[in-house]
């Protein structure tokens, strides 16, 4: 990628976060943003002033055919949906910062029906969840000490909220250690979707879990925040990939592990174990039934 690109794509996270986007939104988009430029750069387009609408709808049409480099098949629909919102809000960049003969956001979006949606979840099994803990200690062997405690501590952490807890995956980022109440046992999840707060209760295990993480651990750490993960939800994801490859069961291999997988396969759980479905919808945070409902057809189809 050449240096102009590589200036757009600084001065276009600049702007993002200006506008006061998430660092997730930013980071992503910015991802994003750099995969259009590498795909421009490779199709002999090197300036940003040379842009037509036809560059994006090619662009828009290769995406739907490039194979998957992380697993078998293609591009999901959900994750497709994302690199276009990408695509507009960088059309839209360019047009704020003066281009006025730039292409306009295109707002094409792949329509889903709810079979398809269903169609793409499939959680783990709760036989499967344990097996991926059980291999945390097996990773990073060749790293010094103190670092694969680092990333073995928050794994394990990854387990306790965003499986255990069923916390959506911005909700685990931001949760901070004085959002964890040991003495009422809950966890306080501050601006959930929709901007709604909520208190999860903790069982036994996570409220063992974070203790042990939070006094013998996270207490220790020397960062300039005050989040209980280190990381941010990209290296989280690395860190489930490495569990993932590491496997020899084709099973967990075939799935696609992600955090907030991990809360689908819980909400399945608690549904299979006999859990009411207005209790996992408040579990959840969720605002409707609509939403929980989903997970009847899931376990349905197991």
């Amino acid at each position: 990628m050449n240096e102009h690109f590589k200036t757009l794509e600084n001065e276009f996270a600049l702007w993002l976060n200006t506008l006061g986007f998430s660092y997730s939104i930013e980071y992503n988009y910015r991802h994003h943003a750099k995969e259009l430029f590498e795909y421009l750069h490779k199709n002999n387009n090197t300036h940003v002033k040379h842009l037509t609408i036809s560059h994006i709808k090619q662009y828009f049409d290769y995406l739907q055919t490039r194979p998957n480099k992380r697993r078998t098949g293609g591009l999901s629909s959900a994750h497709l949906n994302k690199i276009f919102d990408a695509t507009d809000k960088f059309l839209e960049f360019l047009h704020q910062n003066g281009m006025q003969n730039a292409p306009s956001p295109l707002n094409y979006r792949i329509k889903q029906d709810k079979q398809t949606k269903l169609n793409n979840i499939q959680p783990f099994t709760q036989a499967e969840i344990k097996e991926l803990q059980a291999n945390i200690e097996k990773t990073y062997l060749n790293w010094k000490f103190t670092k694969r405690e680092a990333k073995h501590e928050q794994m394990k952490l990854i387990f306790a909220l965003y499986y255990a807890c069923g916390l959506r995956r911005t909700e685990g980022k931001n949760l901070q250690i004085k959002d964890v109440d040991f003495d009422t046992k809950t966890i306080f999840v501050r601006q959930g979707k929709n901007y709604k707060d909520r208190i999860i209760p903790m069982n036994k295990s996570v409220y063992e879990a974070l203790q042990d993480y939070i006094y013998n651990f996270r207490n220790l750490q020397k960062v300039n925040h005050n989040r209980l993960f280190i990381n941010g939800t990209y290296t989280l994801n690395k860190y489930l990939q490495k569990l993932q490859e590491i496997s020899e069961n084709k099973q967990i291999k075939a799935k696609k592990l992600t955090l907030h997988i991990l809360r689908h396969s819980i909400a399945t759980h608690l549904l299979q174990n006999g859990m009411s479905i207005e209790n996992i919808a408040k579990f959840l945070g969720h605002s409707t039934l609509d939403s929980t409902q989903i997970y009847t057809h899931i376990v349905n189809k197991i």
